[in-house]
């Protein structure tokens, strides 16, 4: 069910005389009906790296008989969801964990008999989509609905702690042969419509509290200014500016200073609960940033680049005319990458849509031949291969033998938007033992769930790109990490007070990396006898050496925490379960099914198998015939001038039903001025495009904005590491061929030459992207040095290409 608008709304000339349209102020469904969604506030506390978030949805009825609103909506895929209660008039209900089918009988009897009932549940194919319904609320009747969550900030390549608000939910694609449907058990109906029709409001605030000074908080939506609360900084609020147009999740980036200490959180238990029990004892949360001793960078590994390229990696990354596409990003991406793979390992690129393609029919050696096949071979990739099946294409990487003494490295690009996220990351768990996974979000409304789920279970990271981010930054780091030796034997040992003992809440660690952060949650049980610290100990073995790091905390609980690492140790518990359920599908796994039912309920946690359920239990009258339904829309991606909606949902018989009434959107719209919505949102070239992607005969796509000039410089480094004297060089340096050759030093031959101005240009001109091309320049460095005796006079050189280029690098800052 697509919105559309009645022309009174729009400013024409012509006005609508139905008398329905006029009480609804314009904005309509398809089928001209009200939408009940009024407004969303959001308040969010965070408190060091955990944010507690409140969301209040208002809903009001203004047509002439009882409806039920259903919203389908996207939360964070790690998110805690613990409280959802609502208020009517001066009656407020709270809901209460039940097992879902239980849940939705308790609702349909509910509404059966004329009472209002409020129904929330997580959807089965992924954990990041909620379903939210509103029943039987009479004629001219206002709810508000409260609900809440807790969740973890992301640590970021740039040490910023990311908090992301899901604000667009495009729809989901469901491969060919999956389950869907609707109704009970099936997928959640997701109906969304472009951004700036969407008919409600949202308000965003939130205080940031920390230990450590707050240095900045940035986003890439617009904030009003940042007020500190007091002289430390270590508090501070911020809010968004009116005006939110939905067309982007709200991303919240906080910065500490010395962020990245190993920290431990004790949280006292509820005093009502039993005594032994999760909510009862005391929980304690870990976060632990491993301290390496040095080690050298890995020069071996078997590096598999997965490219999605489906129909809505076309989109644009962001608003403005020079925005590149998903695509485009990509492909850079990919060329970064390749470049900065050591010699001696093994590659291969691999993209996917509804088939795959892979560039090698296994893997080949890291060479100038192997990559220049490979890069030609990219730079032809767009989007056009369809839908979004990315479960075939791993199950092929899977099914291909390890190289030995070659670690396996995936490296996934997806914008994430499929039906069968829980069978992805259950395959990529299945295979954890022969690789690591490393994960990319491409685009505003990827899965969160996917894209964290599949890095969490692969032993990787996980990083999302939207907007104005630079893709390359987030992918370097995830590189890097890869280039680090695989951390193995991993052990964490407690020593805690006579009469306390320790329950893991957390699934073990089976990775760690210098720099990133793992989080442990357990359950501590019994009491100390006067002794008021605890230690753990984590021992892992990096490139043979044993090593561990040591953590002593207090035990005394902090103050007003509101049971936040309970609940969040209660996720996590629920989610290692619910995985271990679907691995023992099909065979005796009640027990596994009714243990997470009960950690849902005893904590106040949604599940897969549970649902928040409130019911208003005044008099009712039983309603006679059907609620009129109504769905409300979420926001979807508009950045290439269409909603975001993967074409090829226009052609998929599965697809179509949660998809087929966009025509109606095109179609009603199509009727209007341009400049009444959004501006180019009906742009014809592009919608036709969009929809024709596969066509080879389409038109061609829009140019694509002037590659930046460092990506010019990279992509014609060879492979081992050097670069040679050519035309696309002087170029970038801003001198001819013959300008450039002249100031070499006799004694050195051109290549060599070449290497060092390249990389003078790079750390006199490019040093605020040093993080791109460190590893690139690393491996010119390398090449230089295994050429010494070719290069007698290496300070006249780096003299004279200072000279020529105007700079003042140091031989020592070349690592020379």
């Amino acid at each position: 069910m697509g919105l559309t608008a009645s022309k009174s709304c729009l400013g024409g000339k012509d006005q609508d005389q139905d008398q329905d349209n006029m009480v609804c102020c314009g904005l309509l469904t398809a089928k001209k009906e009200p939408v009940p969604l009024k407004s969303i506030e959001v308040e969010v506390e965070v408190k060091d790296h955990v944010a507690m978030v409140t969301s209040t949805l208002q809903y009001e009825n203004k047509e002439k008989k009882p409806i039920e609103a259903v919203f389908v909506f996207p939360l964070p895929g790690d998110a805690a969801v613990c409280h959802f209660s609502a208020k009517v008039g001066q009656t407020e209900v709270v809901g209460k964990v039940q097992e879902k089918q239980k849940a939705r009988e308790e609702y349909d009897d509910a509404l059966s008999s004329g009472q209002q009932a409020f129904l929330l549940e997580e959807s089965e194919q992924s954990p990041d989509i909620f379903s939210l319904s509103v029943g039987s609320l009479p004629p001219g009747e206002s709810a508000s609905i409260r609900l809440e969550y807790v969740t973890e900030l992301a640590v970021q390549a740039d040490e910023g702690l990311r908090f992301c608000l899901p604000a667009v939910l495009n729809p989901r694609y469901q491969p060919q042969g999956s389950e869907g449907g609707s109704g009970s058990g099936g997928s959640a109906q997701i109906v969304s419509v472009p951004a700036c029709l969407v008919p409600y409001s949202l308000s965003f605030s939130a205080r940031v509290s920390s230990p450590r000074p707050v240095s900045k908080v940035e986003s890439n939506c617009s904030l009003d200014p940042v007020q500190y609360l007091n002289a430390e900084h270590t508090q501070a609020t911020v809010r968004l500016a009116a005006g939110h147009k939905f067309d982007r999740d709200v991303e919240m980036l906080v910065y500490y200073q010395d962020s990245h200490q190993p920290t431990a959180v004790v949280e006292a238990g509820q005093t009502s609960a039993q005594p032994g029990s999760l909510m009862g004892d005391l929980v304690v949360m870990l976060s632990l940033y491993p301290d390496f001793p040095p080690v050298s960078v890995a020069l071996c590994g078997e590096f598999l680049f997965l490219m999605d390229r489906s129909g809505s990696m076309d989109f644009s990354m962001g608003s403005g005319k020079q925005a590149q596409s998903r695509i485009g990003s990509a492909r850079d991406t990919l060329l970064l990458l390749l470049k900065s793979l050591p010699m001696g390992c093994y590659f291969n690129v691999y993209s996917f849509g509804s088939s795959y393609e892979h560039i090698f029919p296994k893997s080949v050696e890291y060479s100038q031949k192997n990559m220049e096949e490979a890069l030609k071979q990219v730079e032809k990739m767009n989007a056009n291969m369809g839908g979004t099946e990315i479960l075939q294409p791993l199950k092929h990487i899977y099914s291909q033998p390890c190289i030995p003494s070659q670690p396996r490295q995936l490296f996934i690009f997806t914008d994430g938007e499929v039906d069968n996220t829980k069978q992805v990351v259950d395959l990529v768990k299945e295979n954890s033992g022969s690789h690591r996974c490393f994960s990319f979000g491409i685009g505003e409304g990827a899965s969160s769930a996917l894209i964290s789920g599949v890095a969490k279970e692969g032993g990787g990271d996980a990083q999302f790109i939207t907007g104005t981010d630079r893709m390359q930054l987030k992918v370097m780091q995830s590189l890097r990490f890869s280039l680090q030796p695989a951390v193995v034997d991993i052990s964490v040992t407690w020593d805690l007070p006579k009469g306390m003992s320790v329950t893991p809440l957390s699934p073990p660690i089976t990775s760690l990396f210098q720099g990133q952060r793992s989080l442990l949650y357990s359950q501590l049980t019994g009491e100390s006898s006067g002794v008021t610290e605890g230690c753990v100990t984590v021992k892992y073995s990096l490139a043979g050496q044993p090593s561990q790091n040591q953590l002593h905390f207090s035990l005394k609980p902090t103050e007003d925490s509101g049971l936040t690492v309970h609940r969040l140790g209660a996720r996590t518990l629920i989610r290692s379960l619910e995985m271990k359920e679907r691995e023992l599908r099909g065979q005796s796994n009640e027990g596994v099914k009714e243990k997470v039912v009960e950690v849902s309920v005893q904590s106040g946690v949604s599940s897969s198998f549970t649902a928040f359920i409130a019911v208003n239990k005044g008099s009712g009258e039983a309603i006679q015939g059907p609620l009129l339904r109504r769905h409300v829309p979420a926001p979807k991606d508009v950045y290439l001038g269409i909603p975001t909606c993967d074409y090829e949902v226009y052609r998929h018989p599965n697809a179509i039903a949660s998809c087929s009434t966009e025509d109606h959107v095109y179609r009603n719209l199509s009727r209007y001025s341009q400049d009444n919505f959004c501006g180019s949102l009906l742009s014809s070239s592009r919608v036709n495009r969009s929809l024709h992607m596969d066509d080879e005969n389409a038109a061609p796509l829009p140019s694509q904005p002037p590659r930046d000039p460092m990506l010019q410089l990279i992509s014609v480094q060879r492979a081992s590491g050097s670069w040679v004297l050519e035309p696309t060089l002087a170029t970038v340096l801003g001198k001819t061929s013959e300008e450039v050759a002249k100031p070499k030093p006799a004694s050195v031959n051109q290549e060599v030459w070449a290497t060092i101005l390249a990389l003078i240009w790079l750390h006199g001109f490019k040093m605020e992207a040093q993080r791109e091309w460190q590893l690139l320049a690393m491996k010119a460095v390398s090449w230089l040095q295994a050429q010494k005796g070719k290069i007698p006079c290496l300070t006249e050189c780096v003299e004279a290409g200072n000279a020529l280029l105007g700079s003042k690098v140091l031989k020592d800052t070349l690592g020379l």
